[in-house]
């Protein structure tokens, strides 16, 4: 995998091309309007980099500041929200019409699990043969249960679906 460059992001010192720049020192105060050569003289006086931060606002926001610890910086905060970052998910659990009570539970159970971790809730309940035609309106009832259940962590987010010999529906965490 590729890894982002942020080096190319900002000009330096000497890429920096317009004439007049709004300062903020390194002590995060601003300088206001100067001369880029007067910028950047105040940046080798002080032994760090002149950065241009907004090079889209009218002047350019250039910044006094280690350019090293910057990008470090900056590379921290995206690691951070990287990992802070949940992909949602779809998790499905498949019963059948004629599942006893305690195995319900013990499915809802790990569905609770999967709604609290942030993640979609796919309930499936499974035909097999002609039992579709002829139990359909237990596997709509089970599905009410299970909604019954789990209304207290969460949504209908899709209602129920008849997909072949499947019947479904699509629960989100609150």
């Amino acid at each position: 995998m590729a890894k982002k460059n942020n080096r190319n992001k900002y000009r330096v010192n000497s890429q920096i091309v317009c004439n007049e720049v709004r300062l903020i020192d390194n002590n995060n105060e601003q300088r206001g309007l100067l001369n880029l050569e007067k910028a950047q003289e105040i940046a080798n006086n002080v032994g760090l980099d002149l950065v241009e931060i907004s090079p889209n606002s009218n002047p350019p926001v250039c910044k006094i500041l280690d350019y090293g610890k910057f990008l470090y910086e900056i590379e921290k905060q995206d690691k951070l929200n990287k990992k802070k970052q949940h992909v949602v998910q779809v998790k499905e659990i498949r019963i059948r019409p004629n599942t006893g009570d305690h195995d319900l539970v013990t499915k809802l159970k790990r569905g609770q699990k999967f709604l609290e971790n942030g993640d979609k809730l796919k309930i499936t309940v499974m035909y097999r043969g002609r039992e579709f035609y002829s139990r359909k309106e237990d596997g709509i009832e089970t599905l009410n249960k299970v909604v019954e259940v789990l209304k207290d962590i969460s949504f209908i987010d899709k209602p129920v679906d008849l997909q072949g010999r499947r019947v479904s529906i699509v629960l989100s965490p609150k």
